[in-house]
């Protein structure tokens, strides 16, 4: 809490312990600057902003009141796939149980929100915010802080920060159980499209195709690893390049169904039946998977139980109730279904 006196009162300053005055002495700027700090408004120069924000951090800072809007904000780098619907899915069910509405923001393949979003952020004052697949820069998440707006990270771009709770899935057991599938049935050349290493997600699944391959005593071909974009184009276009290699792959594990039904339109390009020729795995289980041809195996993840966890915990955190847990995990699942076998010969 904070009071709008000045310290020369004295009765103010005791029951909040910082006034607005205190706070422009200390950061060396005007009172109403730091209000206009205090409220996310615009007109002060980054440099300002950074420095009354430092010295309401350094106090311990958290404001109070106005109460905060009924909505939880949630922030996409896109909103291009199914997988983004099934955690909206999920936010929304835990939002509508608190009477609570979901304010989208899409940032149209951009992984951190600009200075316009942080600010009418700021401004509305939400009871949340979930950062999906998205990166907060440390500046923007003191913002939120030193405002009491909580942030929860939904499968998050960079490492878990410690002080930031976040929901993700068991991504390297996904892909150490879809790869451990292909070598069950007999495949030894298998190849394995990820997304961007430096994404965490994708790293563990990666990582769970490699550790796998080592248990069973496969060497891992440089050729059959390929760092693709999560979608189709990337999907096709490495697909394509995997079966034209002199000795191609006999199955295929994908780091999304997105680059999993590209590699299926790279197959029927180049007549290459599935999965009597190539067997295929993707990952998420979009609902679009069991009406593929055919019906293609993949790693479930729980994308409306990670996005209704989400909520959850911003909920919790709104309220100012501890966390039982700071990140969670929640288990994927294989899915068997017909566009895997044997290879053949």
């Amino acid at each position: 809490m904070i009071s709008t006196g000045s310290d020369a009162g004295g009765d103010s300053t005791e029951r909040t312990g910082l006034t607005v005055a205190r706070i422009a002495r200390l950061a060396g700027v005007s009172a109403p600057t730091v209000s206009r700090v205090i409220n996310g408004q615009a007109g002060v120069a980054l440099s300002t902003r950074q420095r009354v924000e430092a010295v309401l951090r350094e106090h311990g800072y958290r404001r109070d009141n106005p109460a905060p809007a009924a909505i939880i904000e949630l922030v996409f780098h896109a909103l291009e796939s199914l997988w983004a619907l099934e955690i909206i899915r999920g936010v929304e069910q835990v939002a509508r149980e608190h009477e609570l509405a979901v304010v989208l923001t899409e940032m149209q393949g951009r992984l951190t929100p600009g200075k316009a979003w942080t600010e009418q952020v700021l401004a509305r004052r939400p009871t949340g915010v979930i950062a999906v697949f998205s990166e907060l820069t440390g500046h923007q998440q003191s913002q939120l802080a030193t405002r009491g707006i909580p942030l929860v990270v939904l499968d998050p771009t960079g490492e878990p920060l410690h002080l930031t709770p976040s929901v993700g899935a068991t991504n390297w057991s996904g892909g150490m159980a879809a790869t451990r599938h292909l070598l069950e049935l007999g495949h030894r050349r298998i190849a394995m499209l990820s997304g961007p290493v430096e994404w965490p997600c994708c790293r563990a699944r990666l990582d769970g195709y490699r550790a796998a391959m080592d248990a069973a005593g496969v060497p891992v071909d440089p050729d059959l690893v390929k760092v693709s974009t999560l979608y189709v184009e990337g999907g096709l276009r490495d697909g394509a390049a995997l079966l034209g290699l002199p000795d191609p792959p006999t199955a295929v594990f994908t780091a999304n169904d997105l680059q999993a039904f590209g590699v299926y339109e790279a197959a029927r390009r180049a007549g290459v039946r599935i999965p009597e020729d190539l067997s295929v795995v993707g990952f998420d289980d979009l609902s679009f998977t069991a009406w593929a041809g055919p019906p293609m195996t993949t790693v479930r993840q729980p994308l409306v139980q990670m996005g209704a966890a989400a909520a959850r915990m911003v909920v919790a955190l709104a309220r100012q109730e501890p966390l039982e847990q700071h990140r969670v995990e929640l288990a994927t699942t294989l899915v068997v279904r017909e566009s895997t076998a044997p290879p053949r010969g």
